[in-house]
């Protein structure tokens, strides 16, 4: 796709600060280097030259570096000015750039979605690319890098090329049935490779919940009656005063969260209204947001009083659960040596006793649920529907013997339909204005 108009943005991060990265992209990137550096500049070479307007106003000094298309990320050509980091700097440069005739200022996502109207990127490298942009851990890091280099586009490609294999030994079935050259029976060995196809793609599609662990977090909830100690809990693990702390029950009445790093993998980790019968009219509504998180956690910790037990009721969720003793430090050590059969942890936020055992355990939690980070996971929620319709359409395909071949053949092309979706194959131009608008301005 050749453009017609060019586009620039700031491709760096927050001003101000200490080097800014200007991008420009298109048919007018050449004559924009020239006008403002004052002459082309080597390719893919930085060089330091002063920048000046049109009319001969020094802007600023600093690296520039032109990329010749197609050998560019967008396929056009593309160019960076490294100016420094201050607002009116560039401020200046862009109100300059955009001022020459077919530069605009360019819309979120809009360099990657011309890499990816150019064949630069596929769609899931594109949407790793924008993961990569937003990892805050390690493991969302290397989730991001490993799909940004094609291997998740690579599995759902190979999919595809075997059910266009498949179609074409059952067509040829079909139509040369008669002739020498094609074998007598194609369909045996075309229908258990389906078979293993449905198996590999219920895998693979499993995979999604760890790698929405890896993408959005961990889910760890901490429940409890009022007073158990779980704004304190709460508090130590995060290792700052997030919530406030009180001997007044029912301080805590809405969601409080704080994001923790354990490993390499993020953590979310949420205080809770406290539990209890015969609440207030606002505590009430805090109390149903506590149950209903509790529902989608990948891990509830259930606080309790060791001197006075009791007091939340029931918690009915489907969610791993740990029971947790806290006040440690109000016991003796005859009683503390009782308490600790009662629960999975016993603890004390006041001098710390159990607390780091305790975040040891929701970090292997946390890396056990996420599993191998190097594993091959759908990234998005749209990739696992697509690949739950393309298994719809390949079980059609294997069990409806009484179809005839054609149609067998023709779930079979539906299914390679699904998966040709997510890498981008194929049409999908109803999806780009949602997958792109999702990009930070610049890239």
């Amino acid at each position: 796709m050749i453009s017609s108009d060019s586009i620039v943005a700031l491709s760096s991060g927050r001003l101000p600060a200490g080097v800014a990265v200007l991008r420009i992209s298109g048919p007018q990137t050449r004559f924009v280097v020239e006008t403002i550096a004052g002459g082309m500049v080597k390719a893919r070479a930085a060089a330091l030259r002063k920048f000046r307007a049109p009319d001969g106003t020094v802007l600023d000094s600093g690296l520039v570096i032109f990329f010749p298309g197609p050998a560019s990320f967008t396929g056009e050509d593309v160019a960076e000015f490294h100016v420094h980091g201050g607002r009116a700097v560039v401020a200046r440069m862009l109100e300059t750039i955009s001022g020459f005739d077919g530069v605009r200022h360019a819309e979120p996502g809009e360099f990657t979605r011309r890499a990816f109207l150019n064949g630069k990127v596929d769609l899931v490298e594109t949407e790793a690319l924008a993961d990569l942009v937003n990892a805050e851990t390690e493991a969302q890091r290397r989730f991001a890098v490993k799909n940004a280099e094609g291997v998740q586009s690579e599995l759902y490609l190979s999919w595809r090329r075997r059910l266009i294999h498949a179609r074409a030994m059952i067509e040829a079935e079909i139509d040369f049935a008669d002739e020498d050259d094609v074998p007598g029976s194609v369909s045996d060995t075309v229908w258990s490779d389906v078979r293993a196809m449905i198996g590999e793609i219920d895998r693979h599609i499993a995979g999604f919940h760890a790698a929405e662990i890896i993408r959005d977090g961990f889910e760890v909830v901490i429940l409890g009656a009022p007073n158990a100690g779980k704004s304190s809990l709460f508090n130590a693990l995060a290792r700052r005063d997030a919530a406030i702390v009180t001997d007044e029950p029912g301080t805590t009445r809405d969601l409080l969260e704080v994001t923790l790093d354990l490993g390499g993998l993020r953590v979310r980790l949420t205080d809770t209204a406290g539990l209890r019968d015969a609440p207030g009219k606002v505590e009430a509504i805090g109390i149903e947001k506590a149950r209903a998180k509790a529902d989608r956690a990948d891990l509830l910790l259930l606080l309790e009083d060791i001197l006075s037990p009791g007091g939340a009721g029931p918690v009915q969720t489907a969610a791993p659960l740990l029971r947790i003793g806290t006040k440690l430090d109000l016991l003796s050590e005859q009683a503390a040596d009782d308490a600790a059969g009662r629960y999975d942890f016993v603890i004390s936020t006041v001098n710390g006793s159990g607390v780091e055992a305790l975040l040891a355990e929701i970090g292997r939690r946390a890396t056990e649920a996420a599993g191998n980070v190097g594993d091959v996971l759908p990234s998005r929620l749209r990739h696992v529907e697509l690949l739950g319709e393309a298994n719809r359409h390949l079980r059609r395909a294997f069990d409806d013997h009484a179809a005839g071949q054609e149609l067998r053949a023709e779930e079979l092309r539906l299914a390679a339909d699904r998966l040709g979706r997510i890498v981008g194959a194929i049409d999908v131009e109803d999806m780009l204005d949602v997958i792109f608008s999702q990009f930070c301005i610049g890239k």
